[in-house]
């Protein structure tokens, strides 16, 4: 990806930016991540309205490793900008019919099948894929089993670095249930909250966690810290900053929540 290294934002390992969105810079073993780009402007997108733009631009995360996309099939996670951003970079992960609509360098991934990249010091990074439910658990289902569309999240593992869990659009605390069990030792959950709600989707429930379910999910997850993303910046978000710091303090799990203004760097160890 082309960028001058003057404008390039610099490198900051062992640590976590959430830029607007869903949107996560996640720098780690060398590696730079960018999880679910939406870099547009504010403006319409369909049905869904964007009210923030990124507080990083993407020209300034140009040297990006591995794009990591949930789903492509919304642009509250993947709008036009975002879409440029993961095409140019030298990987994309996504899910299956994800990789199929987007083509080259979109590879997909089957829920628990995984994809190992090599560290710049040497080690390995394996990315897992882990289900995700985009809506209500008694949600309407495709013949594939999905709610609303598919989805998945990302594990992130490898020897001397955290293990970081990314949930994408996820609703469902049955299945982040499921990730805990089969997962080892979480370091850092980076959960999309926000309660994303559509009118006429769902009876308006939230396809995303709400607060309290994010504080939920942080208590299974047992993770010392969790950082909270997909929150602002779009219209249909229903809960923000504020709800999500106090169902943490209500849950008495304040002290594990990394939670700042966009564009500030969150240590991925507390």
């Amino acid at each position: 990806m082309g960028s001058s290294s003057s404008s390039l934002l610099p490198r900051h390992d062992g640590s976590a930016m959430v830029v607007g969105g869903p949107t996560t810079v996640i720098d780690l073993g060398g590696l730079r991540i960018v999880s679910d780009p939406t870099f547009d402007a504010p403006g319409p997108h369909g049905y869904l309205t964007k009210t923030e733009g990124p507080a990083v631009a993407d020209d300034r995360l140009a040297d990006v490793d591995l794009v990591l996309v949930s789903h492509d099939n919304h642009a509250d996670n993947l709008d036009d900008r975002g879409r440029a951003f993961a095409l140019a970079a030298p990987l994309l992960l996504t899910t299956t019919g994800g990789a199929e609509r987007l083509g080259h360098p979109a590879k997909g991934l089957a829920v628990w099948h995984t994809h190992t990249l090599r560290r710049p010091d040497g080690g390995e990074l394996t990315v897992t894929a882990v289900p995700a439910v985009h809506g209500p658990e008694d949600g309407e289902r495709d013949v594939d089993g999905n709610v609303n569309c598919q989805v998945i999240g990302f594990v992130l593992t490898g020897d001397d670095v955290p293990t970081v869990y990314i949930s994408g659009d996820n609703a469902s605390l049955r299945t982040v249930a499921e990730i805990a069990r089969r997962t080892a030792g979480i370091d850092v959950a980076v959960l999309h909250a926000g309660a994303a709600r559509v009118q006429g989707k769902f009876r308006e429930r939230p396809v995303s966690l709400d607060s309290v379910r994010a504080a939920a999910a942080a208590a299974v997850l047992r993770a010392p810290v969790t950082i909270a993303a997909h929150y602002t910046g779009w219209a249909h978000f229903t809960e923000g900053r504020d709800s999500i710091e106090r169902a943490f303090d209500d849950a008495g799990l304040a002290s594990t929540l990394a939670i700042a203004d966009l564009g500030t760097w969150l240590p991925l160890r507390p």
